[in-house]
């Protein structure tokens, strides 16, 4: 589906750039795992979960890699098809965590999550099949993921996996990734920006109310716990997987999880200014790494539609909490990153193919 003019991505300066991503993205990934146990160290946190999500994405995104260079339409079809799966089974508990009355609000981002990943992945695979019949197949399971949030009780998730669709779509007739990119990255800022200003309080009355009645008074005072916090300790943070045993709101809850339902925040409160850094710096660094990608357009834009509506629900709720989220998002990151292993025929575009 790529014009030739979008060959040159893969060759010579380009590829240069593109390792060089790569390179960054590495070094802010090792990064993160290097200041969480700094952290810890300093506060006798527990590093281990961000260890693991690092470990996860960092998986992930090699896989992705490798089978993107391989058989990316059929491995992006076959995450989309998982992603589904683990979405309805973790509605149902056996999968990540259960989604019930009983369970805090948080834990239902995870259904979300996977359900943007799922439909990102099967609007990637839409985007660079070459036959019209899969690219239509392609397009109704995305729609179907989309539509399967509403009986799973995750109105989020199906908003945000509609609004991947629409994207992908409309990235069929894009051609400055820059540009778009670049403006998810502003989206991205700007929810980050209202989660913090409700934890300060800083929005007018109203607006203030109107997000509670939205978000609940319990996970407004959870961030607020955090923004404490994080004024309190801003260089190093209480350390990592301590809010919990900090937090007052936390504590006066007996099903509360012990995370603040905001990955920045939790972030700033456990590890401090430079843990918040380094956060926005991997998502930074795969929008970047988007940015340099062989794979044509609308299959970059597409991951980043997903990406930055998983960077969107994780701003509200505790959806990197879960292995299966962060890894794939590594691993659609990876596919939608793929070089080729076999070099394309001087005629054919540089983009994804049907096995």
């Amino acid at each position: 589906m790529a014009a030739p003019a979008e060959r040159p991505v893969v060759a010579g300066a380009a590829r240069d750039r593109g390792r060089t991503a790569d390179v960054l993205a590495a070094g802010v990934l090792g990064g993160c795992a290097v200041w969480a146990l700094i952290s810890a160290a300093a506060d006798g946190g527990r590093p281990e979960g961000v260890l693991l999500a690092v470990l996860a994405v960092a998986a992930g995104f090699v896989c992705g890699r490798i089978c993107g260079s391989l058989v990316p339409v059929a491995t992006a079809a076959a995450m989309a098809f998982v992603g589904l799966a683990g979405a309805v089974a973790s509605s149902q508990g056996v999968f990540g965590a259960a989604v019930t009355v009983a369970t805090p609000p948080g834990d239902a981002g995870a259904v979300a999550a996977l359900l943007v990943l799922a439909a990102g992945a099967a609007c990637c695979a839409a985007s660079a099949a070459r036959r019209p019949r899969t690219r239509s197949w392609l397009w109704l399971l995305a729609l179907v993921i989309a539509g399967a949030a509403l009986p799973l009780g995750s109105v989020v998730g199906f908003l945000a996996a509609l609004g991947v669709l629409l994207c992908s779509l409309a990235a069929a007739r894009t051609r400055r990734r820059a540009a778009a990119l670049a403006g998810f990255a502003l989206l991205t800022a700007v929810v980050v920006g209202t989660g913090w200003a409700v934890a300060e309080q800083a929005l007018p009355a109203g607006l203030t109310s109107s997000l509670e009645g939205q978000l609940t008074q319990h996970r407004v005072r959870l961030w607020q716990d955090a923004a404490a916090l994080a004024k309190e300790h801003p260089l190093l943070g209480v350390g990592p997987d301590r809010f919990g045993d900090l937090s007052p709101a936390a504590a006066q809850s007996l099903d509360d999880d012990g995370k603040p339902h905001s990955a920045p925040l939790q972030q700033a409160a456990e590890q401090g200014a430079v843990g918040l850094a380094l956060l926005g710096a991997v998502y930074g660094g795969l929008l970047l790494a988007l940015g340099r990608s062989p794979c044509s357009t609308p299959v970059v834009l597409t991951a980043g539609a997903a990406l930055t509506g998983l960077a969107g629900l994780a701003s509200v709720g505790n959806a990197l909490s879960f292995t299966s989220v962060t890894a794939g998002a590594g691993l659609l990151a990876g596919l939608a990153t793929a070089r080729r292993a076999v070099a394309a025929p001087p005629a054919a575009p540089a983009v994804w193919q049907d096995a």
